[in-house]
């Protein structure tokens, strides 16, 4: 009787914890159109261009991330990379393309689904699009921070703390790019 009274008294706990309410939730619905999302423009020089939403996030999602992606023709959204703490998947809703995947390239087209897990070098991955239509998607990950990221055709490591990649960055607190090669003695400069 003593034990099931603790539990009852720890649930009620948990489901009050400020992380679990979800009064908010009761006046949205769990449903997005994409056809309705306002899609915002990322591009960066001539090779990096999409228009992108957030979609898990907006409807209170904390632990896993989401976003639509239309990547024009000859394009790509981000940089062939990994992830040391994240694992992504992407669902090709239209278009065709290529990804890039640990130093191999795999044709890609809508009805497609790709698995990116954790790693280095052999999970990079990159997605390009090609045709003539735009290569639509969506990228769907998990929302670990610390993550640390590894960009193989650059020698660029980045860094996130506070918020996860695709997270609010406003809240991360380690926000840093630096080559590969330009590390540090651990104990240098310590006294």
């Amino acid at each position: 009787v003593r034990s099931a009274q603790l539990l009852r008294q720890a649930l009620r706990a948990l489901l009050r914890h400020p992380l679990r309410d979800r009064s908010w939730y009761s006046s949205m619905t769990p449903v997005i159109h994409l056809k309705d999302l306002a899609l915002s423009e990322h591009a960066h020089g001539s090779a990096f261009e999409a228009r992108l939403a957030q979609i898990a996030a907006p409807l209170g999602a904390r632990r896993l991330g989401a976003r639509y992606l239309e990547v024009p023709p000859g394009k790509k959204a981000w940089p062939y990379h990994s992830h040391h703490a994240n694992d992504e998947i992407f669902v090709i809703l239209g278009g065709r393309g290529r990804l890039r995947f640990g130093g191999q390239d795999h044709a890609v087209a809508e009805g497609d689904v790709v698995v990116c897990p954790a790693g280095g070098a052999e999970t990079a991955h990159q997605l390009i699009a090609e045709g003539e239509a735009p290569l639509r998607y969506l990228a769907i990950s998990s929302m670990h921070e610390p993550d640390v990221m590894a960009y193989p055709d650059s020698g660029k490591l980045t860094i996130h703390a506070g918020a996860p990649p695709g997270g609010d960055k406003a809240a991360r607190r380690v926000d840093l790019s630096v080559r590969a090669d330009s590390g540090v003695d651990y104990w240098e400069g310590e006294s």
